[in-house]
């Protein structure tokens, strides 16, 4: 959990007491606005990032908004907490507290444009081997890079579920991976021969130089033989997507996105594309199969005669 006295915390308290001193906002207002930015803060401390309003950035405040989307947040009540949002980075920037305004190009998603983004196989297939071609040169940091992501596909893992994961979750035998989710809840996910073979190149031979000769847990470890964070994924995920067209967050949640999607393209069951994802509600998963018929739709335009 964030602390009570961390910057972010403290600069969201400051905001809230000058809009109710300087602008006269009603205490039924400023309550939903203290609500919108305790569910901010509360996303960066899930995704590991540091809780100081100088580092707020716009790919963490998307990713945030996608979230709010996902968990099925009212469009009132999201275009809200976007407004509250940009309020907030807008203060940040006036009052010196941030170089610059890193809320000030945030939109609310359209009501029919909630589909989250999702990589073509063909670009999957060239990140993969852009990162394979790394791997081959031995180099440690670049052995664990295609680990992650060939495991973010494979497994349609969350973030925190990945670099939460200890050696001992891993069976690479039964290429499964034991991965404690939402709610403190375990699932067992399956993993494919490419996924396998990152994981294991990288276990035998790159996590131990990274290590350096130290013990530690982790699947995934740093530079400096720490746990890997989940900004470093976000890092690396966001450097990966940067020139790959498309819209949407370009966050880790892109390839779970993908990994659902792919899944259900190839005919997968959405109740073991529910299983895999670690979703509670199916209803929560059925959002694949509108991009599946998206993208289905896109292709029929794009490749019939009489489309």
């Amino acid at each position: 959990m964030i602390r009570a006295d961390s910057a972010l915390s403290e600069a969201s308290t400051a905001y809230l007491r000058s809009l109710e001193l300087e602008r006269g906002v009603s205490p039924h207002t400023l309550r939903a606005y203290a609500g919108d930015l305790a569910s901010l803060t509360a996303f960066v401390d899930e995704r590991g990032a540091e809780p100081d309003p100088a580092l707020l950035d716009l790919e963490l405040l998307r990713e945030w908004v996608w979230s709010q989307t996902e968990a099925g947040l009212a469009p009132a009540s999201l275009a809200r907490r976007v407004s509250t949002a940009r309020g907030f980075t807008a203060w940040l920037a006036r009052t010196g507290r941030a170089a610059a305004d890193a809320g000030a190009r945030l939109r609310a998603p359209r009501p029919d444009r909630h589909l989250p983004r999702v990589l073509t196989r063909a670009q999957v297939d060239g990140l993969l081997q852009a990162l394979a071609d790394r791997a081959a040169t031995g180099d440690p940091g670049s052995q664990r890079d295609l680990a992650v992501i060939e495991l973010l596909y494979a497994s349609a893992l969350r973030v925190s579920e990945l670099v939460g994961l200890d050696v001992g979750d891993l069976d690479q035998q039964r290429r499964v991976v034991r991965v404690l989710g939402k709610g403190a809840k375990e699932r067992v996910v399956p993993f494919g021969v490419p996924a396998a073979r990152a994981l294991a190149t990288y276990l035998d031979e790159g996590r131990a130089a990274l290590l350096g000769g130290r013990a530690d847990a982790a699947v995934f470890v740093g530079a400096r033989g720490a746990r890997l964070s989940t900004r470093a994924v976000y890092g690396l995920v966001a450097a990966l997507l940067a020139d790959l067209p498309g819209s949407g967050p370009a966050g880790p949640h892109a390839f779970r996105h993908t990994a659902a999607t792919h899944l259900l393209d190839g005919g997968a069951d959405l109740r073991a594309v529910q299983e895999i994802l670690g979703h509670a509600s199916l209803g929560t998963t059925q959002i694949y199969t509108h991009v599946s018929a998206e993208r289905l739709a896109s292709a029929y335009r794009t490749a019939h005669p009489r489309a």
